[in-house]
């Protein structure tokens, strides 16, 4: 599976990298205050623009992931204390079970 994964990979480089190597004819970039940059070559437009959109999509990610995170933190640290509780009444011979009469239950 490993090998599939790194074929893959290696097909959509070859893939992109063809991609650029057909666009990189020089272009007008025009900015906002009618401030233009003139013969930029296509793939530098393309390969900045792609940093950005991935360094955007990774920020709006980011407070999910450390949610994510942080929860996952306190589930570890709640099974932890959780699995110390067991083992103390393990060791002790207590049974966590409670020996009572069920509310459910028929007088006898």
């Amino acid at each position: 599976m490993r090998y599939v994964h790194w074929v893959i990979r290696l097909a959509v480089f070859v893939v992109i990298l063809m991609f650029a190597l057909k666009n990189t004819g020089p272009v007008d970039v025009r900015f906002f205050a009618d401030h233009v940059a003139t013969n930029v070559p296509l793939i530098v437009v393309m390969l900045v623009m792609f940093i950005l959109g991935a360094l955007l999509g990774w920020l709006i990610t980011m407070p999910s992931v450390l949610k994510h995170r942080r929860e996952a933190s306190r589930l570890r640290r709640d099974k932890t204390e959780l699995q110390g509780k067991v083992d103390h009444l393990t060791k002790t011979g207590k049974s966590s079970t409670a020996t009572g009469v069920s509310p459910l239950a028929s007088p006898q």
